[in-house]
């Protein structure tokens, strides 16, 4: 029912910032809770930051609070992360997710579609 597709992904040196964009489609959009997951080299994906339907509340990774911001435009149907301060342990595949459960959600059991990712790197 839901189709995500990310882009803004690529290299970025210490220090810089990075948006990604993830735009969905099949659904409306303002029904659903988004979020936003890495997965580094060798590691599992972990959750990274969500925001509930109306945009109106957000949860943020101890790791990256203070750095990343998550946004939604619900008439572009489109949900941001905001990405400064870039570290290299920041490096990973990004992916977005959507759920039609209430509240920002941090697990990854709790979300039913996803996108194909993106790939982020930082370097030294």
């Amino acid at each position: 029912q839901v189709q995500l597709v990310e882009s803004g992904g690529g290299l970025v040196q210490a220090g810089g910032s990075l948006r990604l964009s993830c735009a969905a489609s099949g659904r409306t959009f303002s029904t659903l809770a988004m979020g936003w997951f890495r997965q580094a080299p060798g590691k599992e994906r972990e959750f990274v930051a969500a925001i509930i339907r109306s945009g109106g509340s957000t949860s943020i990774a101890s790791s990256v609070l203070g750095r990343f911001t998550i946004s939604r435009d619900n008439a572009k149907h489109t949900v941001y992360l905001q990405m400064n301060s870039l570290k290299p342990e920041d490096t990973g595949v990004y992916y977005c997710a959507a759920t039609q459960r209430l509240g920002p959600r941090s697990g990854g059991n709790e979300y039913d579609y996803w996108g194909q990712g993106t790939q982020v790197t930082v370097s030294s």
